[in-house]
């Protein structure tokens, strides 16, 4: 674990102060960049958009930052509500995937539509995308030593700062795995793809389906929907996994009522 990746000094115009470069910042910055070449890359060579405007990543990071934030608050609500200055000590930290998520596709879907851009092919790029900063962001979860699992006796076990000398499972790198499997997976079907929005639906039924699985080896402090049996992040996952359920059978009898 590296939580601190390195530090430098500003010249004496800038107050000669030392700045700290942490490797979770670090990481989510390298996500974004290669994320956003590969969408644009992409919307080029599938949907012929030559120029993909950067107001639109813009935005994808202002909602996500605004989701994340809110869902990680909405997890203790009377511990902030009694506590409010920590909204503010606790501004750069802590956050919720699933937050950021929903608080996107909203935002993307509209934008789309404003843009005439056809949505579900698009979705279908932004699932690739979602695997490629997520995967670079539990990365950088796993050396700012956050998102850590239970104890552990297994060979597999790591000790955390956080975790007053105790081995847990290392759970940010259990879904880095995933997250790269995931990639994979998608990447073959997308090359056979039976329908626009299959390649996004996927994503969300098999990401929902895992999450909800490595949220047993979690044993970091997060809500609870029923306590110690159903997190946040579980009921959104199911949530989510019924209606992929739905929608994905919805859009291939439209397909193969195309097709006829």
């Amino acid at each position: 674990m590296h939580p601190e990746l390195f530090h430098f000094q500003l010249p004496d115009f800038l107050g000669n102060k030392q700045v700290t470069v942490y490797t979770y910042a670090f990481c989510i910055a390298l996500g974004c960049l290669v994320t956003g070449r590969y969408t644009k890359r992409a919307a080029r060579k599938d949907l012929g958009i030559k120029n993909l405007s950067n107001n639109f990543f813009y935005l994808i990071f202002i909602f996500g930052f605004i989701g994340g934030k809110l869902f990680y608050y909405l997890e203790k609500p009377v511990y902030y509500w009694n506590n409010p200055s920590l909204l503010v000590d606790n501004f750069s930290g802590g956050f919720v995937f699933y937050g950021s998520f929903v608080t996107i596709i909203p935002m993307i879907v509209l934008y789309l539509k404003r843009q005439n851009i056809p949505v579900l092919p698009m979705l279908d790029i932004l699932a690739i995308t979602t695997l490629i900063v997520h995967a670079f962001g539990r990365f950088g979860c796993f050396n700012a030593g956050c998102c850590y699992g239970l104890p552990t006796n297994s060979s597999f076990g790591i000790i955390f700062p956080n975790t007053n000398n105790v081995a847990v499972h290392p759970t940010q790198l259990y879904e880095v795995y995933v997250l790269l499997m995931l990639l994979g997976f998608l990447l073959i079907i997308k090359k056979h793809k039976k329908f626009d929005g299959q390649i996004f639906l996927l994503y969300l039924g098999l990401y929902a389906t895992s999450r909800g699985v490595l949220e047993f080896f979690r044993g970091d402090s997060r809500g609870f929907v029923i306590k110690d049996i159903l997190s946040h992040s579980q009921f959104i996952a199911i949530l989510l996994l019924l209606s992929t359920l739905y929608f994905y059978k919805k859009l291939q009898t439209k397909n193969k009522l195309i097709l006829k």
